[in-house]
């Protein structure tokens, strides 16, 4: 049986429904074949349980370690454009007690659009609210030193007024630019109360070598990185230190863009899955990289409410041990 993601879905939303048909669950017969069967009980099970949650180091207040990005997603729509599936996805993520909302002011309207959903929502103030600076290095001269501090404020108070909030939970450097002076305008920030964190971000291993400088020297509460089955490298390197150094870690692209699902397409998921109450790929994908305690949380993004469905799962039942991440990772190697 090869079912794609898509198609997992549905074939767990049609036995869903054959179950309400029917009466409910202790009335109905699995429909479809046994591995299917086996997967839907499966996926009802996991949704009976609450997300797991991680603490924050720095704080010890908890997360649930599935939160959802905009990258890509959000930021795809014009601010007057049709927003019905990402108001779903924004719902459905809140009433499965997801928290972590992250964004920025140069993801196209992601930031302006979700803060309208949330608030239409009247979920705004109960949401963890991530967002960032994005300015360009000031490596020229003090007078572009002088226009990214601009920038950054106005940034700032475009975020707060997108989402209607007087204070930001996380408010992060993005890819470090500009870091040397946008940190300490951070710091004052959060000793004013208008952060409650403050962290830095890199998107690609590249930057990995600039990101533990950053971590070395200088306390932060968060830092956030790429890291997949298909891209591993943060786990030797970032993951340890932001152990050492008390960081909370968010995981951007967890799917290595579409690479991952690309890779497993026409595949069908193994049966040692289950072992780790897992019924999709994706939830595969995404219960590896949340499995190490140094991860708080991952971000995938979406605009499709069906997949924060099939994501939120990864953040419930049991979650890999070390023998099983490597019996996964030598799968994905050997596609």
């Amino acid at each position: 049986m090869n079912l794609s993601r898509r198609e997992m879905l549905e074939a767990c939303a049609g036995a869903a429904a054959a179950i309400l048909l029917n009466g409910g669950s202790g009335g109905a017969r699995e429909a479809g074949p046994p591995e299917a069967a086996a997967r839907v009980r499966t996926l009802r099970a996991a949704g009976q349980t609450p997300l797991l949650t991680r603490r924050i180091p720095s704080s010890e207040e908890p997360l649930p370690i599935i939160g959802l990005g905009s990258a890509g997603q959000f930021g795809g729509v014009g601010s007057d454009g049709d927003t019905d599936a990402l108001r779903e996805v924004l719902r459905r993520f809140h009433a499965a007690g997801g928290r972590v909302f992250d964004t920025a002011p140069t993801y196209g309207e992601a930031e302006r659009v979700s803060g309208r959903l949330a608030r239409e929502l009247g979920i705004a103030d109960e949401l963890f609210y991530a967002t960032k600076i994005s300015t360009p290095l000031a490596f020229v001269s003090d007078v572009m030193a002088d226009w990214s501090r601009q920038e950054g404020a106005k940034q700032w108070d475009a975020s707060r007024q997108a989402w209607g909030r007087d204070v930001i939970d996380l408010q992060q450097i993005h890819n470090l630019q500009g870091v040397a002076f946008h940190l300490p305008v951070l710091r004052e920030a959060k000793a004013a109360g208008r952060a409650r964190y403050i962290g830095v971000t890199v998107q690609a291993a590249s930057m990995y070598a600039d990101l533990e400088r950053v971590m070395q020297a200088e306390q932060v509460d968060f830092v956030q990185c790429n890291y997949s089955l298909a891209e591993r490298e943060a786990a030797a390197r970032i993951l340890p230190l932001a152990r050492d150094r008390g960081c909370a870690v968010i995981i951007n692209e967890p799917f290595n863009g579409e690479a991952l699902f690309a890779a497993v397409r026409g595949r069908e998921l193994p049966e040692w899955a289950a072992e780790f109450d897992c019924a999709s790929w994706g939830q595969f994908f995404l219960k590896y990289i949340v499995a190490p305690p140094a991860v708080t949380v991952a971000i995938p993004a979406t605009s499709n409410p069906a997949h924060l469905d099939d994501n939120i799962g990864a953040g419930k039942g049991r979650l890999p041990d070390d023998a099983t991440r490597r019996r996964m990772e030598q799968l994905i190697d050997s596609l």
